[in-house]
């Protein structure tokens, strides 16, 4: 390897939102984050499905057509 062109390697603290800290190492000695493995929805398992708008609501009526003009469709084999 070449001497003198690789970035310092810290060891760094990142800090999350929610409180939580943990080392790492980086070229940046002090990280700052909004979310964490200790916060995330996916790792926690406490994800809430928020229907924002009415999202589900207006595709249910929008294909509910679908639905109800098919219902006895047959496939000839």
């Amino acid at each position: 390897m070449k001497t003198g062109i690789h970035p310092e390697y810290y060891k760094t603290t990142v800090h999350c939102a929610c409180g939580h800290e943990f080392e790492t190492g980086s070229t940046v000695k002090e990280i700052n984050i909004e979310i964490c493995s200790q916060c995330h929805p996916f790792f926690t398992g406490k994800q809430k499905l928020v229907d924002s708008a009415g999202r589900v609501e207006r595709f249910k009526k929008k294909y509910a057509k679908f639905n109800k003009a098919s219902p006895d469709t047959k496939t000839e084999d």
